[in-house]
C-alpha cells in the first residue's frame, strides 16, 4: 500500500478528506459517483454520508451528464477548493524543505 498523502497525514483518513483528497490527485479527470468511491478506498454509503457536504461547499462541479449518470471533477474556481489546494501545496513545500534540509545534514557530516 502506498504512503498517505501529505494532506491526509494533516487531516486523518475521514471519507470526507479521502475524497477531496482522490479529486485532487486526479485534478482534471471526471468520475461518476461509483469511481470516486473505489478512488478514495471509501464504501458507496460512506461517500453519500459526506456528498451534501461536499456539493454544498462546490468542491466539486457536474461535467457531464448520460442519463441517470453524472460525471464530477474537482471544482478549482470555487473558493474552498482553491485553500485546500494552498493547503496541499504548502505540505508539499515544507516537506521538501525539510528534506533539504536532512541532505545538507547528511552532507555536512
Amino acid at each position: 500500500m502506498e504512503d498517505k498523502s501529505l494532506l491526509l497525514s494533516l487531516t486523518g483518513e475521514l471519507p470526507l478528506f479521502k475524497i477531496i483528497d482522490f479529486l485532487l490527485e486526479n485534478k482534471g479527470m471526471d468520475f461518476s459517483k461509483s469511481d470516486i468511491s473505489k478512488g478514495a478506498e471509501i464504501s458507496r454509503a460512506s461517500l453519500f454520508n459526506y456528498w451534501n457536504e461536499v456539493e454544498k461547499h462546490g468542491i466539486v462541479k457536474v461535467t457531464r451528464s448520460f442519463g441517470k449518470t453524472k460525471l464530477y471533477t474537482l471544482n478549482v474556481k470555487n473558493p474552498v477548493t482553491q485553500k485546500i489546494i494552498e493547503l496541499e501545496k504548502t505540505l508539499i513545500s515544507e516537506a521538501m524543505n525539510k528534506a533539504g534540509r536532512k541532505k545538507e545534514i547528511l552532507v555536512a557530516h
